[in-house]
This record gives C-alpha cells, sequence and structure tokens, in this order.
C-alpha cells in the first residue's frame, strides 16, 4: 500500500511541480518494493495516467538491463519508475531518460555525468584516465497489444549516498555524494529529473528525436572512438564504436565494416 511521501521529498519536488507537467501529479511512495517497476506495471494496467509516479526508499529485487540485479540498500539511492504511453516516444525512451538523468543531476548539484550505450549513467571523464564509474542506469519495459504499445515503465536508479556495494560491482560504482564530497537532496535530484524529461517530452511524442539525440551524442563520448566487444550477426564483434544512428542503435566498425548493435551485452575495452 502507498504510503505518505516524506516530508522533505514531498517539499523539494513540489519546487519543481511548474516545469514538471504531467510527471509526478501522481506519486506513490513506498519505504520498501520488491521492485518500483512492478507497482508501476501493477498501476499502468490498471490504467494510471501518464505521468505516474512510484518511488521507494529501498528495494529488495531491484532489477537492471540483462535480468541483473540493481543494489538498491535503503536510502542510499533514488528508486523511481515512471508511467509512460505515447507509441511515437516509445523509440526514444531509453536514450531520453538518460540524458533528463545526466542533466537532471547536474542542475541538482552541479555534477557532470556521462552516458554509455545503452542505459548507464556514469562518471565523466573529465577527471582523468580513470575508468569511469557507474552512478545510475535505466530499465525500460513495455507491455504491447495487436494495436502496439501500451504503456511503457521507465525505471530510473541513481546512486545518491556511499553503500557497501557487492565485491562484483564494487570496483565499477560510484555515488552522487561521492563525486561531490558532500550530501545532496534526493527530492531535488528527482524533480529535475523529471522535468529534464518533460522538456523532450513534446518533440518526442510529436515523433522527433533528432534534437534529443544530438544532446546525448554530447553527453557520451564514449559512443565514439571506444573499444568494444559485443553480440553482433550471431557472433562475438570486436570494434571501436562509431557513434549512433537515427534509430539510438550503436555503430561499431569491425574488420567486415560497420555493425548496428541494438541489443544484447556490450562490453567496454580499457
Amino acid at each position: 500500500m502507498p504510503e505518505p511521501l516524506p516530508a522533505e521529498l514531498a517539499a523539494a519536488l513540489d519546487a519543481t511541480r511548474r516545469r514538471r507537467g504531467p510527471f509526478g501529479e501522481s506519486i506513490s511512495y513506498v519505504a520498501e518494493a520488491t521492485s518500483t517497476n512492478d507497482i508501476a506495471a501493477t498501476l499502468a494496467a490498471a490504467g494510471a495516467r501518464e505521468g505516474t509516479i512510484v518511488i521507494a526508499g529501498a528495494q529488495t529485487a531491484g532489477r537492471g538491463r540483462l535480468g541483473r540485479t540493481w543494489f538498491s540498500p535503503p536510502g542510499a539511492g533514488l528508486y523511481m519508475s515512471i508511467v509512460l504511453r505515447s507509441q511515437a516516444a516509445a523509440p526514444f525512451v531509453t536514450l531520453a531518460a538518460g540524458v533528463a538523468v545526466a542533466d537532471g543531476v547536474r542542475a541538482a548539484t552541479g555534477l557532470p555525468l556521462e552516458l554509455k550505450w545503452p542505459n548507464d549513467v556514469v562518471t565523466s571523464g573529465a577527471r582523468g584516465p580513470a575508468p569511469r564509474r557507474k552512478i545510475g542506469g535505466i530499465l525500460a519495459e513495455a507491455s504491447s497489444s495487436a494495436d502496439g504499445v501500451e504503456y511503457i515503465v521507465l525505471g530510473v536508479g541513481v546512486n545518491l549516498t556511499p553503500a557497501a556495494y557487492p565485491r562484483e560491482i564494487a570496483d565499477r560504482a560510484s555515488c552522487v555524494e561521492i563525486e561531490l564530497g558532500r550530501s545532496v537532496d534526493a527530492g531535488a535530484i528527482a524533480g529535475e529529473i523529471l522535468s529534464a524529461l518533460a522538456s523532450w517530452w513534446p518533440s518526442l511524442t510529436a515523433g522527433d528525436g533528432a534534437r534529443l539525440l544530438g544532446r546525448w551524442r554530447t553527453l557520451s563520448p564514449s559512443a565514439s572512438g571506444a573499444a568494444v566487444e559485443c553480440e553482433a550477426g550471431g557472433g562475438r564483434l570486436h570494434g571501436i564504436t562509431a557513434g549512433i544512428d537515427d534509430t539510438g542503435a550503436l555503430l561499431v566498425r569491425g574488420a567486415g565494416g560497420v555493425e548496428r548493435i541494438v541489443a544484447g551485452q556490450v562490453v567496454w575495452k580499457p
């Protein structure tokens, strides 16, 4: 059952109300969830309108892309899911969310972040050759019928405060507070992310993703010139990233030419 939105979270979100458009007119909060995406999907299937938000203080079964677990301990992150219903915007949702998280965190805190295809928000490479560490992730899950997309549940996870990360991700993860060296306001970050998404939404629902793709490319220097290993054509492709195309697919130049990568695992080489 939904619980009262914590006062500090409510106050911070209220400050961005006019800029958020439909995003967050209805907010459900729970102290603990298996996954905010699961709750949002249940609400969407019951008819929840576009922009409905679910926020949790912790997740016991948070998930990421390719069935991976999203580490979601109490009070350490922003765990939020959004109900979307635009078929025209569907192809751009994951990229739009990445842009919204990177720009939203920067607007709220001043911390510059970058994007790594397709759904990772990482620390900026401006500090030198150290590997970029993951700050946030996106998971978009759609429900479709014969008529097309019925709804999309867009999950957003952002690491805010230090936590005892599992050993398998400890060397690849970071959080906003560690990178800034000071405390941050979860509500302000949530509000700015939603405001950023709202700013893109009119063009995306009109089927125009050109400006968004331009912004995504600016925020993702690793999408060009980085060594990767990925799945392509039923085998493994070793190559160099060559940007994204106008559908958001990653382009990788290998020995046989340029391949479009639309799904599957991509391993980024040092």
